[in-house]
């Protein structure tokens, strides 16, 4: 309501809302003043409550109920100044007799100039004033409470809260809350029984009542029924911040568009915290009459004198039965994607599976369709936590080799996860008997698995009932496929092996599992990225390998060495033995040939005696004269003088001491 009150109103004594306006501005002080100490005192306890569990439902609930009251504490307030303004009018009008004139201020002495610092300050407490006055106190408080509010609510706000036991604790809250809650409704009651002559805002302050008697209920329901196997208590703590906060957001717009409104000391002011939002919790609802109402009081539109909307409200209920049973029919039209299959449900049992196209079939709840991929491809990682995976950023094609893509051992990556296997110990032959192998090793690997969902009907019904995720049943049986797998093999075979001999292996034994349970899952692919010690004993185990690598060079060297010498060894007594056999075999022969000639010889002396003596001499005097120089002398050569030899034509070795003969 607006009251133009110039100088010619009169008659202020006459209206019951200026008569109470004193005794309603102390009224709504002290209930500000309380229930702000309430939402002040709940908020504390949050945060005390959030410094040691920040997923506690304790925070949410309280925080919201504080939000709420606030809510109320802004209505309350902007009523106050509506009040004081009325009673300050009135006390005017009693003392003045002339209604928003001032009184005159009091002639004071000649005071000395001021100087440049003095008229600075002016001129901005000046400005300031200004601004205060055009923009308006009461706006600037229901913005900063709606502010506060919404921060608030989204201070506490985590769909991710889980139950909590909360024990006999809970109960004494929730029996405190409907205590609180039973003391607004009474507030509430008293509120909306007032009369509008007496107190137009109380009808406005008695919707934001009901905002906090309504965030009261729901918390004691969600403080009696928290447990640590329910989750809607703790979803319903957190959504219950919607209301308070959607009022908060259309107090804050009011206060906005206020500004754009001219501001007169002389006109009555109206309430500000009004709210839409809250003027819907009533029952039975009527959110169209509340819009007409509003619509009616703001801009003179009433809607029921167009006959348009009148043949509307007639034909509105059914219309929309036929629009909702044409709606419910169409539930039973499925449309599947190119990418996609559908298992057909009638009756909560499973009949058919849809290919891709549109299918008919009974509306809900009678028949649905249950989504199913159809030759969709993904690839899983062993390891990959969902959901707590850092978001990977895109590297430039022309840039540097993001760190993904770092094989090195010595740096650890996200895919990778920490496998048990045999170790070779005590074991230097490599044979790996399970006597020797008494200790174990680690080793990172990242093992992917490229899969999909069967192309067969019987596929795509075990997919959907026999495993409710896929990925995780892959990656479970993934998982102690490798730890049985892994657990008789050593480093050096996991390093030295064939790595697609590896991945089928492992793909065949994840396929077998899978088959098994019935999964309904296809491993297309099985790749294994990179097996390696871990990142921490890269260095350790490449000075283990440098030093394997050295003691098996010198050992080869000193084996080469003893084979050489030994080789040489036999070199020289298979010499020796084949020269010792090859002198025997020579003296033999010439012992066999000698005995053969001796025999020869003695058969012939045999036969012919003498003359086979003279044979023999001659022979070997010709041969033992054969190159010697000789010089016949013979005495029966003729002659006058003898023979005579000068042994001065000979030359050493003759003995030139020995006395001197001649030989005749």
């Amino acid at each position: 309501m607006r009251v133009d009150l110039d100088v010619e109103s009169v008659g202020l004594d006459g209206l019951p809302r200026f008569q109470r306006a004193e005794f309603h501005a102390r009224r709504l002080l002290r209930l500000a003043y309380g229930l702000a100490g309430l939402g002040l005192l709940a908020f504390i306890l949050a945060l005390f409550v959030m410094l040691f569990s920040s997923t506690s439902l304790w925070s949410a609930v309280l925080v919201n109920n504080a939000a709420a009251l606030w809510l109320v504490v802004a209505g309350l307030q902007s009523a106050y100044w509506c009040a004081r303004w009325r009673a300050q009018t009135l006390v005017a009008e009693r003392g003045a007799g002339v209604v928003g004139q001032p009184p005159e201020e009091e002639e004071s002495a000649p005071a000395q100039a001021p100087g440049w610092y003095e008229r600075l300050l002016g001129r901005i407490s000046g400005s300031g004033s200004s601004l205060l006055t055009q923009v308006g106190l009461p706006t600037l408080w229901l913005g900063g409470w709606a502010l506060l509010v919404m921060f608030a609510v989204k201070m506490v706000w985590n769909l991710n809260l889980v139950g909590s036991n909360l024990g006999p604790t809970g109960n004494v809250a929730g029996g405190i809350s409907l205590l609180l809650a039973f003391g607004l409704l009474v507030l509430e009651r008293q509120l909306s029984h007032e009369l509008t002559a007496e107190w137009p805002e109380a009808e406005s302050l008695a919707q934001l009542t009901r905002v906090a008697i309504a965030c009261l209920l729901l918390s004691a329901l969600c403080l009696f029924f928290s447990t640590p196997d329910r989750i809607w208590p703790a979803r319903l703590a957190v959504l219950m911040g919607l209301l308070p906060g959607l009022v908060a957001l259309e107090l804050l717009l009011r206060a906005l568009t206020s500004l754009f409104s001219p501001r007169n000391e002389r006109i009555e002011p109206r309430l500000l915290a009004q709210s839409f939002m809250a003027g819907l919790l009533r029952w039975p609802p009527q959110p169209l009459l509340a819009l007409q109402n509003e619509l009616h009081n703001r801009f003179g539109i009433d809607l029921r004198q167009i006959w348009a909307f009148t043949y509307m409200r007639r034909a509105f209920l059914p219309v929309m039965g036929v629009v909702v049973a044409l709606g419910w029919m169409l539930t039973g039209v499925h449309e599947i994607p190119m990418q996609g299959r559908g298992i057909y449900e009638r009756f909560g049992k499973p009949v058919e599976v849809f290919g891709p196209g549109l299918h008919a079939g009974l509306p809900w709840p009678f028949g649905r369709v249950l989504a199913v991929e159809n030759g969709v491809v993904h690839e899983l990682a062993t390891s990959v936590t969902e959901g707590n995976a850092a978001e990977q950023v895109r590297e430039p094609a022309e840039g540097p080799a993001p760190l993904s893509a770092n094989r090195l051992w010595d740096a650890s990556h996200i895919n990778e996860n920490s496998q048990v296997i045999a170790s070779s110990t005590g074991d230097p032959s490599g044979t790996g008997s399970s006597a020797q192998k008494q200790s174990f090793q680690i080793v990172n690997m990242d093992v992917r698995f490229v899969y999909r969902i069967g192309m067969t009907d019987q596929a795509a019904m075990a997919a959907t009932y026999n495993s409710a995720d896929v990925p995780t049943l892959i990656r479970s049986t993934a998982s102690r496929v490798l730890v049985h797998d892994f657990a008789s093999r050593t480093l050096d075979q996991l390093l030295g092996e064939q790595r697609a001999t590896l991945s089928a292996d492992i793909g065949n034994a994840v396929q077998a599992d899978l088959r098994t349970l019935d999964s309904g899952v296809e491993i297309l692919a099985t790749v294994v990225e990179s097996i390696h010690p871990p990142a921490g004993a890269a260095n350790a185990y490449h000075g283990v390998q440098a030093a394997q690598i050295s003691a098996q060079a010198l050992i080869s060297r000193e084996r080469g060495a003893a084979s050489e010498q030994s080789n040489l060894a036999q070199l020289n007594a298979s010499v020796a033995q084949d020269q010792a056999t090859a002198g025997a075999r020579e003296v033999l022969a010439t012992a066999q040939g000698a005995d053969l000639r001796f025999s020869a010889e003695r058969q012939a002396y045999a036969h012919a005696g003498q003359a086979f003596l003279l044979e023999q001499y001659l022979t070997q005097l010709s041969q033992g004269l054969a190159h010697a120089k000789l010089l016949v002398l013979d005495h029966r050569l003729g002659g006058d003088t003898a023979p005579t030899i000068d042994l001065r034509t000979f030359t050493l070795p003759a003995d030139p001491t020995a006395p001197r003969k001649a030989v005749h």
